[in-house]
């Protein structure tokens, strides 16, 4: 599976993205002396996003709390998650670590991590994205708060498409006038792999597990979604490959008016064509599916406590992860850092890209934290690549995806 890496954002996004954000001043920064203490934070951040945490973020909360000391390190991210289990593990590590959502399953199934809910209450969770949110719950337990997300949605160029179809139908009737004007022309190209597509399999109802954690995939649904694509790939207007450079090549180029892609591709995209002609929507509902809406995937960056945090140091840990997830650090990292801020609280109306994520956003399916999601991508890819390329019928790919899913997770064990 090629995964584009969560939250990898170029600087440039931020300038392009979300420089419009509204939020005004640093309304609740002053001073108060309530909170006394130390913290240890480990981060893998660079560039854009480790200068906001250094030159904004640290800075403000300390003006805030100036009785709470800080003390931060920043480890490479390819070794951040070792180091943290390994010192974690044998009782030292830091207070809170900054990671991605798939750290979360295992640090908690380890007992690495503390859940969080007796320690933060309903109005604090109320102000972030609920999916954000869901997506951090494991075991039914709540195991970090959500800074910023990220998830696929609708480019499209205004230039060749002034309005974003809101159905399948009108995108189906917008292709095949494109394709009409030309040899190798575009109205859709999608990259066929399981991530891009994974929106469209979930707005047609299927799942990837059952309660017992196996392979739900072998499924009406899965079929149902298996025929849609199968059907689109064969009409005027579409290209459909699993091939990232080649689909963001032909936007680029204008030989395809509209991609499904994430914010990561913001910048390219708008240096390609202009910023003034690049449009993002959410995606099309499914007309063959009654307009059911698309969930895809949603990942989030967000901040964990360590369990070796005593109760008292733990509330304090919590603190500064509800100030760091708030508005107001929020706000320096989506403007500077280009991140789609997962709390609702800053301000994203001015700005149509982000304001067309987080809509996308309120839509989606939070990438599983289990371990068994590991199984799944090789699986569910070759799925739809058999149905494309005629080697098996859509029955026929959705069984085998399913076994060969539960055959790699029985391995886990042994």
């Amino acid at each position: 599976m090629d995964r584009r890496p969560w939250f990898r954002l170029p600087a440039l996004v931020a300038s392009l993205l979300l420089v419009a954000l509204t939020v005004s001043g640093l309304s609740t920064v002053r001073a108060q002396d309530d909170l006394q203490g130390e913290l240890t934070l480990w981060h893998g951040w660079t560039g854009a996003e480790a200068d906001t945490l250094n030159n904004d973020v640290l800075p403000a909360w300390e003006a805030a709390h100036p009785g709470v000391k800080i003390t931060t390190l920043a480890v490479p991210f390819d070794q951040l998650k070792n180091k943290y289990q390994t010192e974690a593990a044998s009782g030292g590590g830091p207070d809170l670590v900054i990671g991605p959502l798939d750290w979360v399953g295992e640090f908690a199934t380890a007992e690495l991590i503390q859940p969080l809910d007796e320690l933060v209450d309903a109005n604090t969770l109320g102000g972030y994205l609920p999916a954000t949110v869901d997506a951090l719950r494991y075991d039914g337990k709540l195991y970090g708060l959500p800074e910023s997300f990220e998830t696929v949605a609708l480019f499209y160029n205004k230039t060749m498409v002034p309005e974003p179809p809101k159905t399948t139908a009108e995108m189906d009737a917008i292709a095949a006038q494109i394709a009409g004007t030309g040899a190798d022309k575009y109205g859709l190209a999608l990259r066929v792999g399981f991530y891009h597509t994974a929106g469209f399999l979930f707005g047609f109802g299927a799942k990837l597990f059952d309660d017992q954690n196996k392979s739900a995939l072998n499924s009406p649904e899965t079929v149902a979604f298996l025929n849609w694509i199968k059907a689109l790939s064969g009409k005027p207007g579409y290209w459909a490959k699993d091939d990232d450079n080649a689909m963001t090549s032909l936007f680029k180029t204008g030989q395809a008016a509209m991609v499904v892609n994430g914010p990561w591709f913001t910048a390219d995209a708008a240096s390609a064509i202009g910023a003034e002609n690049l449009g993002v929507a959410p995606l099309p509902t499914i007309s063959e599916a009654n307009d059911a809406t698309p969930k895809p995937f949603l990942g989030v960056k967000n901040i964990l406590v360590s369990a070796n945090a005593d109760p008292e140091q733990a509330k304090l840990a919590v603190e500064f992860a509800k100030w760091f997830t708030g508005p107001d650090s929020e706000k320096f990292l989506a403007d500077k850092a280009g991140h789609l801020p997962a709390n609702t609280g800053v301000d994203v109306s001015a700005n149509p890209i982000a304001q067309a994520f987080v809509a996308q956003g309120q839509n989606a399916t939070p990438l599983p934290t289990i371990p068994e999601m590991g199984q799944v991508w090789t699986p569910a890819g070759d799925m739809i690549t058999k149905v494309l390329s005629g080697d098996t019928t859509p029955e026929e790919a959705a069984k085998e995806a399913a076994d060969a899913i539960n055959k790699a997770i029985e391995s886990m064990g042994s």
